[in-house]
């Protein structure tokens, strides 16, 4: 037989040991279990014009520019925001070019984002990990001197972010100075956009305020360009530029192959 004073003294420090436990639990369970950190997707900001016209006829953003690159970002899994001068719904023509943009423009997301883009004023740069310019008319007009998209441009190339443009969206580069304040962000850089060539199939040389491919050069960059209407894409550092229309696929693979890089 077990003596009684014996059996209250082990009844006592089991009471205590019993205490102790639910405390030490309590302590464990108050203490934040290390989380396990989710891969962040890359976002790009596209920026894209309000100006509607071309010599009295309807312009913009030429959309196809828009839908392919947006294509390819979706398939990699890559978000991106839109955002124009002004904000709000953006200008554009070429609905009817493709299957592709013709799909697009039949989703009603992305309809309603072409409603209701950023204005630039309000864009905080440092949420993107990238710059797109999709071309059109537009941008001749309303974005290539836009400070306040140059701001945006200059730091997102200071801090090792990809800039992209295509067809004429180039344009909207050829005047960027870096952060020095001198240096053009586009000097000897090879570099690519709508030619005169293009151009003069278009019938467009007296409605546009100035040669693409000139300013270019003018702003000291290395031009690349091939036959109009071939596709040809030209990347240099942090800088991807495309030709034409049929490059924007091609610019959009090598901006997403860009940022799945780093």
């Amino acid at each position: 037989d077990i003596p009684l004073d014996s059996f209250r003294f082990h009844k006592k420090h089991l009471r205590v040991a019993r205490s102790l436990k639910r405390k030490l639990d309590r302590h464990l369970n108050s203490i934040p279990l290390p989380q396990a950190s989710l891969p962040t997707m890359p976002k790009i900001l596209i920026i894209a014009s309000n100006h509607g016209d071309l010599a009295g006829k309807p312009n913009g953003t030429y959309l196809p520019e828009l839908t392919h690159a947006v294509e390819v970002f979706a398939a990699e899994g890559i978000e991106y925001d839109l955002a124009s001068p002004k904000g709000g719904k953006i200008p554009g023509y070429g609905e009817d070019a493709d299957d592709v943009t013709k799909k697009l423009l039949a989703d009603a997301e992305f309809a309603a984002r072409l409603e209701s883009t950023k204005c630039l004023e309000d864009v905080d740069g440092s949420l993107y990990d990238a710059i797109f310019y999709p071309g059109g008319y537009g941008l001749l007009f309303d974005l290539s001197e836009n400070a306040t998209a140059h701001k945006l441009v200059t730091a997102a190339y200071e801090s090792q972010k990809p800039i992209a443009a295509v067809c004429h969206g180039p344009a909207a580069l050829a005047k960027i100075k870096l952060a020095d304040g001198e240096t053009l962000l586009i000097a000897d850089k090879e570099v690519t956009g709508f030619t005169r060539e293009e151009e003069v199939a278009m019938g467009t040389l007296e409605a546009i305020p100035y040669l693409l491919e000139e300013r270019m050069m003018e702003g000291g960059a290395i031009y690349r360009k091939k036959a109009a209407w071939k596709e040809l894409v030209v990347v240099d550092g942090l800088l991807i530029t495309g030709q034409n229309p049929q490059s924007a696929h091609g610019v959009g693979k090598a901006l997403a192959a860009m940022l799945k890089k780093e």
